[in-house]
């Protein structure tokens, strides 16, 4: 019996170090894919022209390292790509560029590139969330509210919108109660 309590402590230590070492070692496969993937891309995209998913797909990678200012040229470079190849389905690339400007804090671009990727795909939820939380950095509730009703006329049982829609319905009563 004053053995089995060491014994527990020791195999939970080594459950919770095996653990660790499965997330850790996934994180670091991951990071080591995601930059081959960058440096393939970069080379490639020196030498010829791209592709819209090459170009698109650089431009998610500084997007996901918060680099707008290297990521908004390449989204560029793939709408551009896109008229080429006569593609129709655009509104991730819209989406991406209005997300590039808004953590620029640059809304009014944003706004106008979340729409656009509502205009091409109406039932884009993630645009209509992206697009109701730009009009509220604005402080612009009404608008943000709309957008995000219209996240949940396309997926009612999306969760950010529902928190949103009850938010900004809670401050403009409010407001109008003034």
């Amino acid at each position: 019996m004053d053995g089995s309590l060491p014994a527990l402590y020791l195999g939970v230590l080594i459950v919770l170090l095996g653990v660790s070492a499965w997330f850790v070692l996934g994180q670091i496969i991951k990071t080591r894919r995601i930059e081959t993937t960058l440096a393939r891309l970069q080379r490639k995209l020196k030498q010829e022209p791209g592709t819209t998913q090459e170009y698109f797909e650089l431009g998610s990678i500084y997007l996901s390292k918060k680099l707008a200012t290297q990521a908004i040229p390449l989204l560029q470079k793939a709408l551009k790509a896109a008229e080429n190849e006569q593609e129709t389905y655009l509104a991730p690339i819209y989406n991406a560029l209005g997300y590039a400007y808004f953590i620029q804090e640059q809304y009014d671009l944003a706004i106008r590139y979340y729409k656009d990727a509502l205009k091409n795909q109406p039932e884009y939820v993630t645009a209509a969330n992206n697009l109701g939380h730009a009009y509220e950095k604005k402080n612009l509730a009404q608008p943000a509210l709309e957008a995000y009703q219209h996240t949940l006329r396309h997926d009612p049982n999306n969760g950010i919108a529902q928190r949103r829609v009850s938010s900004l319905q809670k401050r403009l009563s409010g407001a109008s109660a003034s």
